[in-house]
Formats: C-alpha cells, sequence, structure tokens
C-alpha cells in the first residue's frame, strides 16, 4: 500500500521510519511533507520515498499514494479534514484535534486515529481477560498512574535529525491558530493554568482515556481535577465509571526522572489486572500485564511484539479489507469531550473562568 507521510519529527524518525522501514512488505513510502525541507530529506533518504514536500496542499494534489499517515504535532483537524476531502485514507495519531467543532467539520472518509496501546498485546488479553469476569460491570475501580520525564531524556537514544530552516514568522503562525483553538475549546479569558490541564489531557492522558474507553466505556462525569507543581506538573483525575466503579488518574511530569513509567489496576471483586508499560519510542519493550487471582496467585504475561506495528497492520488491514478500527473520529471526538469536562471540573473548583466548547459542561 503506498502511503504518505506529513510530519516527520521525533515520533516519525524513532517511531514509524524503523517500523515502515521492516514492513515493506506492507507498505511503500511515496511521499512525505514537513515544514522542515531538511526532515523532509531526512526521513525520505531513509524510506526510500521519492517525492518530499513543505507544501501539504502540493503532495495532496500530486498524489501517488491511497492513504495519508498524519505524525505532525498539535492539532491535526485540518490536516486530516483535507486528506479526506481529497479522498485519501487516514491514520492520524492522537489527539485528531482540539475542538468539537474541528470533528463536525470532517468530511465522510476512511479515518483511524492512533491510540497505539490500545493495539499492545497485553492491552487486548487484558481486554479478554475482563470480558471473562463480567465486563464493565465487574470493575470495582481503574487506577493509573503515569511518571513521564522529559521528551528530550527518552528520546536520547535516537539521534534525531533538528530542524533549523523553518521561517520563523510560519512557526509563530501556527502556535497562534493552536491557541485561537485552545480558545475555542475552553473561551477567550482562559487562564494559562486551565489551558495546562487541557494540553496534558490531550495531550498525553489521552492514551490512559482511549484505555477507559477500551475497558469501561468513556466516563461521562468527572468528579475531581487538580493540578499541582511547575507546569506541566501534576495532574489528578477521578470520577465515576459509565458502568460500575471509579477511575483514578494521576500523572506527573518528573523532568530527571530516570524512566517513563506508566501503570493501570483494574480492581474486580477476585482480583486485579495490572498492566506496566515501558516508554512508548523503545521498539518491542514487552508490555507487562499481571493478573492476580484467588489465593495469591499471580500469572505474569510479557509479550514483545511492537503495539505501534500492530496498529499500522491494524490500518493496512482496514483500507484493504475494511477492518474496523479500535478508534474512529467518534471514538476521538470521546476523548476530546472527556477532556472538556476535565477542563470544565477544574475551572469549577478553581473558581477559573471558561468559555468555549466546554462552557457547555460546567
Amino acid at each position: 500500500m503506498r502511503i504518505a507521510l506529513v510530519g516527520c519529527g521525533a515520533v516519525t524518525q524513532a517511531v514509524y521510519v524503523p517500523l515502515l522501514s521492516r514492513r515493506r512488505d506492507l507498505f511503500q513510502v511515496s511521499a512525505v511533507c514537513d515544514l522542515s525541507r531538511t526532515l523532509a530529506d531526512v526521513v525520505g533518504d531513509r524510506l526510500g520515498a521519492p517525492r518530499r514536500y513543505t507544501s501539504l496542499a502540493k503532495m495532496l494534489a500530486d498524489g501517488g499514494f491511497e492513504a495519508v499517515v498524519v505524525l505532525a504535532s498539535g492539532s491535526h483537524g485540518e490536516t486530516v479534514r483535507r486528506a479526506l476531502a481529497a479522498g485519501y485514507a487516514v491514520l492520524c495519531e492522537k489527539p485528531l484535534a482540539l475542538t468539537r467543532a474541528e470533528v463536525a467539520a470532517l468530511p465522510e472518509g476512511r479515518l483511524m486515529v492512533g491510540y497505539m496501546k490500545q493495539y499492545d498485546p497485553a492491552v487486548r488479553r487484558a481486554v479478554a481477560l475482563l470480558e471473562e469476569l463480567g465486563g464493565p460491570a465487574a470493575v470495582r475501580s481503574v487506577e493509573v498512574t503515569v511518571l513521564h520525564p522529559s521528551g528530550e531524556s527518552q528520546l536520547a537514544f535516537a539521534n534525531l535529525a533538528r530542524a533549523g530552516d523553518v521561517d520563523p514568522g510560519v512557526l509563530g503562525s501556527l502556535r497562534e491558530t493552536e491557541d485561537a483553538l485552545v480558545s475555542r475549546a475552553l473561551g477567550q479569558a482562559a487562564p494559562e493554568s486551565l489551558r495546562n490541564v487541557y494540553a496534558v489531557s490531550l495531550g498525553s492522558i489521552c492514551h490512559d482515556l482511549s484505555l477507559l474507553r477500551r475497558f469501561t466505556g468513556a466516563p461521562r462525569e468527572i468528579a475531581h481535577v487538580d493540578s499541582w507543581g511547575p507546569a506541566p506538573g501534576s495532574v489528578e483525575i477521578s470520577g465515576p465509571l459509565p458502568v460500575a466503579g471509579r477511575f483514578h488518574i494521576r500523572w506527573h511530569y518528573l523532568d530527571g526522572y530516570p524512566a517513563y513509567r506508566e501503570t493501570v489496576a483494574i480492581h474486580h471483586d477476585g482480583g486485579t489486572l495490572e498492566l506496566v508499560f515501558p516508554t512508548p519510542y523503545l521498539m518491542n519493550a514487552p508490555t507487562t500485564l499481571t493478573v492476580v487471582s484467588g489465593a495469591e496467585t499471580r500469572a505474569e504475561h510479557r509479550q514483545v511484539t511492537e503495539a505501534f506495528e500492530v496498529q499500522l497492520t491494524a490500518f493496512h488491514a482496514y483500507v484493504n479489507d475494511g477492518s474496523p478500527p479500535l478508534t474512529d473520529a467518534a471514538g476521538a471526538l470521546e476523548d476530546i469531550v472527556t477532556a472538556q469536562r476535565i477542563a470544565a471540573r477544574y475551572a469549577v473548583q478553581h473558581r477559573l473562568p471558561i468559555g468555549g466548547e466546554a462552557a457547555a459542561w460546567t
């Protein structure tokens, strides 16, 4: 399947370049696009892509591929809209967008949103085990802890190419556009602390929201939100689950922490399903699933199958065979709504001004 990549930054270089290099049986990268011609050439050379662009419009118009993989930073709403409107299938890294309006503006088309942890073999086994226990009704609580070091420390091994050839005016315009989208979501008067909680929710905690959707369904209510420490700091979120039980998420940005670590524990009357995720940028590092059952029996499961690779093969199956993705536009919209509920609860608790789309949840 011929594909085009949009965005040639850290995730593309550290994750997608090695995966696409070894899965040439499924994918041929026909074109790459980035604001930096330097990065487009670096990624294009590594993947053997014959065409490199700094203009998305020109790449979409030239064609020569069946699908677009959107890996750029920030909101992907407009890029996805244009790719779908041009008739291409799209795999879009999270988050799909920063506002509900961007999702509403998307035309019909084949869209898969990339939450690779949903495709992790350990997660899929946990989903099956939970179903055997009775599904969401069996859950007493879901406890999530994320210890998040700096991106630089997580990617120090990757020897990334850096962009230094993008017009500062273009970068400034992009920042203004992103700020306007956040204002549309939270209101013009939303203070920096509220914007930070929203950014963390959609930029990182959304992975945990996607896992909640997979295990129990998306929360319909947020009961408590707090944040402390220098931004991005620590964020704490809790509330009832849609069927039974409650969830609690604790997310901590710890600049000097030695390694990324994420733990998701699903407690039920008969025991616990506990997932421990390593840093997402280390290919084939196993997620560990520990099953705690009667009489303190513990069974540990590890698989080295790379979740990003499973996600890519699922996208190939979606485009070619119609196999539905685990997250489509509707699922991504649920995460945006949950992030806005989180922001609204935080604003109410801390007596902060909030408007825009999130005002609907106050």
